[in-house]
């Protein structure tokens, strides 16, 4: 448990600081996002919840010096210039801010990782990683970790059986181009593909709602932050424990030279190594029109 610095604290940068201190995972934050009067009045709440649970961390604002020793800086800019079917609308506006940002990180000599939440997530944790020219495992994308998330809840609710009980993954962007390899996906030992057998209609209709799960969240109230929120601290706290335990987050492919998402180690080093994989051909296939899709958006960086 140590420093954690949050850059951008909108409703996913609020979130995170919240279950950082809920789940007691640091005790000193130091929270940064342009709108000062904003990030003072999210420090005050902070500290009012902490009160009640008898429990109490510093929190300071507004201060990249201080970011020298954090052990963790999360990256959680965001545009409001957002389309609610495309990702990649808040490109510009999130360039802009990881450009504006991180020298000033790497300005107070830090030394510690990055967890990159701001979207397309993809192409941001390469931006963050050429832009602080910080080795590869020491800067992670969230990438598909809250979709794997959401497959679980998804494939559990149409079967009937807790999201817990699901295993599997969501693999490449995180966006429109994500995609499920049934042939690892299982449902308490069972698998999907060979045991389980559901048409290849139910099992697109599960793959396009575990897609869209974020947009039916985003049109009901605005925003997602929750789940992020939650994924994020998990990722975090594999990194404090050394747990060595295997996410699918957006991580360095170097034949592919960008960052995708995959069943990837997280350990106190950052990245561990990345799980080698059986996919089917068509799961391979979905794999490169993945990332070719990632390429094709970083090249409008």
């Amino acid at each position: 448990m140590g420093k954690i610095g949050i850059i951008g604290m909108g409703h996913v940068g609020s979130d995170v600081a919240y279950t950082l201190c809920r789940e007691k995972l640091t005790n000193h934050l130091v929270l940064i996002d342009p709108l000062k009067e904003k990030v003072l009045a999210e420090k005050l709440e902070l500290e009012d919840s902490m009160i009640g649970w008898d429990y109490s961390i510093k929190i300071e604002t507004q201060n990249y010096a201080s970011l020298q020793d954090a052990e963790i800086v999360v990256i959680s800019v965001g545009s409001q210039n957002i389309d609610n079917e495309n990702r990649n609308s808040e490109l510009i506006d999130n360039v802009k801010a990881v450009r504006e940002s991180i020298p000033q990180i790497v300005a107070s000599g830090f030394k510690g990782i990055f967890v990159v939440i701001s979207n397309p997530c993809d192409v941001i944790t390469k931006l963050v990683q050429e832009v602080s020219g910080f080795p590869y495992g020491r800067v992670i994308g969230t990438g598909t970790l809250l979709d794997s998330h959401r497959l679980k809840r998804v494939v559990g609710q149409y079967l009937e059986v807790s999201p817990q009980d699901v295993s599997g993954y969501v693999l490449g962007e995180h966006g429109e181009n994500q995609f499920v390899p049934w042939s690892l996906v299982s449902v308490r030992e069972k698998s999907m593909l060979q045991e389980i057998q559901l048409s290849s209609d139910v099992l697109y209709q599960l793959k396009e709602e575990t897609r869209l799960g974020g947009w039916h969240i985003h049109a009901g109230k605005g925003w997602t932050s929750y789940g992020i929120a939650s994924a994020c601290s998990r990722l975090i706290q594999a990194i404090q424990q050394d747990e060595n335990r295997v996410y699918p987050t957006s991580s360095y492919d170097e034949v592919e030279d960008l960052y995708i998402g995959w069943p990837t180690i997280i350990g106190r080093q950052g990245v561990i190594g990345r799980l080698p994989l059986n996919l089917l051909v068509e799961e391979k296939e979905a794999y490169q029109a993945s990332a070719k899709e990632i390429i094709s958006v970083y090249d409008r960086v």
